[in-house]
């Protein structure tokens, strides 16, 4: 065992994320020749040839977009898709020929504020296109049938029945002659039958998912409304809203925005990010925002985009193979060299107990054609033991279990994009998560204000009065001017006429407020213009704008997180609306405040505002002192139901829950214990602490953190990357923002999320969890290991049956020189053992009692610890055929053997 385990360490060992192409190439030399089928034993296995010469054909397409781009092409392009190349040649000059981008809208029968109308779908799809790539077209059930049939043992077994069909005709006459070979015949094509079968359904799970991954949601101006669209739905002409961590959707030109910075590297291969302005106005499909928000008017989709045309050249690689498929075929292989030996040598036993028989008897003088056909017999019967023996399904099992497994999950709101990540969240003993939407419902109200040093409860009948009652009329002026002017939400009417508001949980519950006083109070708020709008960064933890006031002043309106925008502030706003410096004495109480909204595990937030020169760059960033405090907000988000059970499951379990947040330390522990992450003896530390700490302070500390506050995305990569490093953790993490996508790609599985997360995080992840639920990632937990129940359930009945029957044959032939279990026999066992195999591994969903094996750790023997758990650790499992019979007992009966 140590030996074999120890060949399968050095052979085919690969990591479950982003294996080397060495370590892909090394475990496929040494599967060498003992594959009966290498179209099917490789059809869910990357073809690394292949990969090579996409990789070849991006670099190519990527040399020729950058000099595209970046040379600029001095002749002007005329053609049918003019329009299309205005934007992919980053063409100015036509651009300006054509008006500009008003010329264009006019052109294509939009409007900035009413976008198109809903009715003109079906026309401009015809004239410009639709928003899809050319896709190579689904592989037949026919086409499954013929890889089947290129298993070479089934074809030397089809040419000995043919064989066999002859001289049992000679010899035997019609229609006793064929009974042998028929038998095979039909065996063979059966076994054809049932093989694809199973894989034609595996490649529809495998398509369905597939196209759920490509599933992208837009929001457009539409109808003079803004609404959510599928990308495949959007049409040139269409007004897109571009936020932080989107892909764009199609080509397209700069409208307006604030502070757009684009990622192109995807199509150029330039690392640089590229300012987008009203002058470069050019913005092209398959990049991603990096940062900044914007609209923009589409000018090309699909096939008529420089992505679709890189896209449309590519071949369906494959995914990278997981650890257990590697493993698995280095068993196969193993275990098929050692079938091949036993076959020849009961092939050698029995044909030379027959020549010996035949020399003792008739001498080996005279032959008939009997004595072909039995020789015959036993060469089908020698193949058919290799057909039996080589255990071609165990790397197609954990294909097919990952499959249903994701197949299940989907059902269960978690898309799994990666087959390895189902397998490895099996193994996870860590789980980082998020607090916000992912503990919590994440729909939030503003429970409490603090403003002018007087802290209220808000409730939607009777805040305005008492806000009045202390406060002046002008305060209340300069915290609605605050509210509507920095934020990234917006009021869109729907098609019923009622108003609904459209942004991130936390705005919409600040523009909520402020739209519950509106009605009150004076709006010199709308009179304003916004000269530039910095977005909410998770790195800086705030967000800011700068208006031009009516009066000819500008001001800087800011708002974050609690510590941090009070840092900032030097005054506050008073009850009649006047700045006053700000005491040590206030400082002391607005931060008990902060604190007291924070233990009730209210999400705290605070607003100021600083008057400025109106001489000020428009390029500078915003200032980091000199502000005036206005309010602070305390916004309840409730922990969702579910979530204190799921985490109790996860430490019966063995895997240890990390709440990582930005909120404040206060806010954190209080969800953190009302989940019962944070127990007695659990630390909870804030980022820039936790940064500070030496590699072996970190080593002390990492093991008792149960909460890390105020994090950037910097700590949480460093806490994964510890957690792996310094503890061999297998840790999974979650993520919704642009900056999570490094600690999601360093995690073994990174989990993005569906509602929360933008397109940069999902692109980097390995699941995505579309409800956003901690819940759902505890069920991604129970599914990992519940597949590696299936594949140990698999892997032991089926090599049972093959050991069974390689010591029955040689064994028989040695003793009797005859072998009991025939060609057609034996190919009955195989078929009927790949039918029982599929079933095993399809069961029901996994319950409890599965959580509670220990998970397969790091640097665990394969075979003792995944290949041959005890029957005992076989928790929760109700399908195990060999515990019902011996292994002989079920022989006899797959084969039909009395």
């Amino acid at each position: 065992m140590e030996k074999l385990d120890r060949y399968l360490q050095e052979h085919f060992d690969v990591p479950a994320k982003n294996p080397s192409e060495e370590a892909q190439r090394r475990w496929r030399q040494a599967v060498g020749t003992i594959v009966k089928n290498r179209r099917r034993r490789f059809r869910w296995v990357p073809d690394l040839d292949r990969r090579s010469l996409d990789k070849a054909k991006v670099r190519s397409t990527q040399e020729k977009i950058r000099v595209a781009l970046y040379v600029q092409q001095a002749a002007l392009i005329f053609s049918d898709d003019e329009l299309a190349l205005i934007t992919s040649k980053h063409d100015s000059k036509a651009l300006k020929m054509h008006g500009g981008v008003d010329g264009i809208s006019k052109k294509v029968r939009s409007s900035f504020d009413h976008g198109i109308c809903a009715s003109d779908l079906d026309t401009r799809q015809n004239i410009y296109g639709v928003n899809r790539y050319a896709e190579k077209p689904s592989r037949s059930f026919w086409m499954f049938v013929w890889d089947a049939f290129q298993d070479m043992t089934l074809i030397i077994l089809m040419v000995c029945a043919l064989l066999s069909v002859a001289v049992g005709l000679a010899t035997e006459g019609w229609p006793k002659g064929m009974y042998d070979g028929l038998g095979i015949i039909l065996s063979i094509f059966l076994v054809v039958m049932v093989t694809a079968v199973s894989d034609y359904k595996q490649s529809l799970q495998f398509k369905e998912l597939d196209n759920e991954k490509k599933k992208i949601f837009i929001h457009v101006t539409r109808d003079g409304r803004r609404q959510k669209i599928s990308i495949y739905d959007l049409v040139v002409g269409d007004i897109v809203h571009l936020s932080i961590g989107d892909q764009v959707p199609a080509d397209g030109l700069y409208i307006h925005g604030y502070s757009l910075l684009i990622d192109e590297s995807s199509l150029s291969g330039e690392s640089d990010p590229v300012y987008v302005s009203q002058d470069k106005p050019f913005i092209l499909a398959g990049t991603k925002v990096q940062d900044g928000s914007a609209k923009m008017i589409v000018t090309a989709v699909g096939m008529r985009t420089e992505w679709g045309k890189l896209m449309s050249t590519l071949s369906e690689g494959g995914e990278d193979e997981t650890p257990l498929q590697v493993k698995l075929n280095g068993v196969a292989t193993v275990i098929g060299k050692i079938g091949l030996v036993f076959a020849i040598l009961t092939f050698l036993v029995l044909l030379v107990r027959f020549l010996i028989d035949k020399g003792m008897t008739v001498g080996l003088l005279k032959w008939y054609s009997t004595d072909a056909l039995t020789i015959v017999n036993y060469f089908a019967t020698a193949v058919t033991i290799i057909v039996v023996a080589v255990p071609e399904g165990l790397p197609l099992a954990v294909t097919l279990s990952l499959a249903f497994a994701m197949k299940k999950l989907m059902n269960d709101k978690a898309l799994v994009r990666h087959l390895s990540a189902c397998e490895t969240m099996g193994s996870a003993g860590t789980i980082c998560t998020d607090k916000t939407g992912t503990l919590t419902t994440n729909y939030m109200v503003v429970d409490k204000i603090w403003i002018s040093e007087v802290s209220k409860s808000v409730t939607s009948n009777t805040i305005s009065g008492e806000l009045n009652s202390v406060v002046s009329s002008r305060t209340l002026s300069l915290l609605l001017q605050g509210i509507f002017e920095n934020t990234s939400a917006e009021v869109v009417k729907e098609k019923d006429g009622k108003q609904t508001v459209l942004g991130t949980p936390t705005e919409r519950a600040i523009l909520e407020f402020g739209l519950g006083l509106e009605g009150v109070h004076d709006a010199e708020y709308s009179a304003c213009t916004k000269v530039k709008v910095e977005p909410f960064n998770s790195v800086k933890k705030k967000m800011a704008v700068l208006i031009s006031l009516p009066s000819g002043t500008s001001r800087w309106f800011c708002k974050g997180a609690s510590e941090i925008i009070l840092q900032m502030c030097d005054m506050m706003v008073d009850g009649d609306g006047n700045a006053i410096p700000l005491s040590e004495a206030q400082r002391k109480n607005i931060l008990d405040t902060i604190n007291s909204f924070a233990s009730d595990a209210l999400r705290t937030l605070c607003l100021a505002y600083k008057e400025v020169d109106d001489d000020i760059d428009d390029n500078a960033d915003s200032p980091t002192s000199g502000f005036t405090l206005i309010a602070i907000f305390g916004i309840k988000d409730p922990v969702r139901p579910g979530v204190k059970d799921a985490v109790k499951t996860c430490m019966s379990a063995g895997i240890t829950v990390r709440m990582v947040t930005g909120d404040n330390i206060n806010t954190a522990k209080a969800i953190a214990k009302e989940c019962g992450i944070l127990t007695e003896d659990g630390v909870a530390i804030e980022g820039p602490e936790f940064h500070s700490k030496s590699p072996e302070e970190m080593r002390d500390l990492i093991p008792n953190i149960q909460v890390m506050a105020r994090s950037l995305p910097l700590d949480k990569h460093t806490l994964v990357t510890n957690l792996r490093g310094m503890f061999d953790e297998v840790v999974s993490v979650t993520g919704d923002g642009t900056n999570d996508a490094p600690a999601l790609h360093e995690a073994d599985i990174g989990l993005a999320m569906g509602i929360a997360g933008t397109e940069v995080a999902k692109e980097s992840a390995d699941v995505i969890v579309l409800d956003d639920n901690f819940t759902t990632i505890i069920n991604v937990a129970r599914w990992g290991r519940a597949v590696y129940i299936n594949i140990q359930k698999f892997v032991q009945f089926q090599l049972t049956v093959n050991i069974v029957a390689l010591v029955i044959n040689f064994v028989s032939a040695c003793i009797t020189g005859s072998a009991p279990l025939t060609a057609v026999q034996l190919l009955w066992v195989n078929m009927i053992m790949d039918t029982l195999g599929a079933l095993a591994l399809a069961t029901e969903p996994p319950n409890d009692e599965m959580m509670k094996r220990p998970p397969v750790r790091k640097g665990e023997s394969f075979i003792t610890k995944v290949m041959w758990r005890k029957p005992s650790e076989h928790q929760g499992c109700r399908f195990q055929i060999h515990h019902k019979y011996t292994d002989l007992q079920l022989l006899r009966v797959l084969s039909g053997i009395q």
